[in-house]
Parts: C-alpha cells; structure tokens; sequence
C-alpha cells in the first residue's frame, strides 16, 4: 500500500467535547490488473456529526492472491457500506490520523471503525506493504540460526 496523501482539518474550532460519530466515504478506481494482482486506487473520507473534524486519505493498494479472493476483497460489505479492502487500509493509516486528531486537539477516530472480522472473509489475500517485506526479512534471518 502507498499512501499519496493524508489531510486532517478541524472543521470546529471550539471542538467537540460530546460524543461525536464518524461517517465514511469510501471510492476505489481500478489502476491495473493482471492474473492474481491488482492495483486499486483509494480514497477515504471520515467526517464526524457533529462536524468537529475531516480525515481524508488517498493512495493506492496492491491486492495479491487468486483472482476469486481479490474479486472478494473488492466486494462491498453489507454492513459497513465499503468494500472489504478498506479495512487493510484503514489499519495501515489509523495510526497517522490519530496522530492528525491529537495535534488539531479533535476527537480521533475509532481503531475498530472498519474492522468486520467475519467467517469466509479470504485469509489468503495480501495488501502489498512495506511491513509485509519486513516479515520476510525476519523469517529469513529467524531460518539462518
């Protein structure tokens, strides 16, 4: 996953001491694809009610693995209203709005937004990520000794 753009805005200045809930757009533009990949590119918007703060990321995602898998992935959750994949993307970019929310003193999103851990969910579907090539330069190093 490559994140091209993070944007936090503080809609309020006052700020919000209530409760405030989140609301998400979510868009996905195929960029490429070939057998078992495909490029995607994502924006996430998060806006709470009341308006207090916006979030807003753009990147692109490489999704690998069998093509009924990435066809999953890319399927959008009845519940939650986005496709599945949104929740790789959202785990690689909660951190980064947090961060965003603590600086501009406004609520921060919740960790478990986008998170639908559901049976029949495909395990076997990677987000390309820097952090998935440190685990297999670890798995490396772990064979050698």
């Amino acid at each position: 996953m490559e994140t091209t753009s993070i944007v936090g805005v503080k809609l309020d200045v006052k700020g919000g001491t209530g409760a405030v809930n989140f609301d998400v757009k979510a868009k996905l533009e195929e960029k490429e694809r070939k057998s078992q990949m495909i490029v995607v590119g994502f924006n996430l918007q998060l806006t709470t009610k009341p308006s207090v703060v916006k979030f807003e990321v753009e990147g692109t995602a490489t999704i690998t693995g069998k093509d009924a898998e990435i066809n999953k992935m890319l399927e959008v959750d009845p519940e939650t209203k986005v496709p599945y994949v949104f929740q790789k993307v959202y785990q690689q970019t909660f951190t980064a709005m947090y961060l965003l929310s603590t600086i501009l003193n406004a609520p921060p999103p919740p960790i478990d937004l986008l998170l639908f851990r559901k049976e029949g969910e495909p395990a076997d579907v990677g987000l390309e990520t820097e952090t998935a090539e440190t685990v297999g330069e670890a798995s490396a190093e772990e064979s050698k000794t």
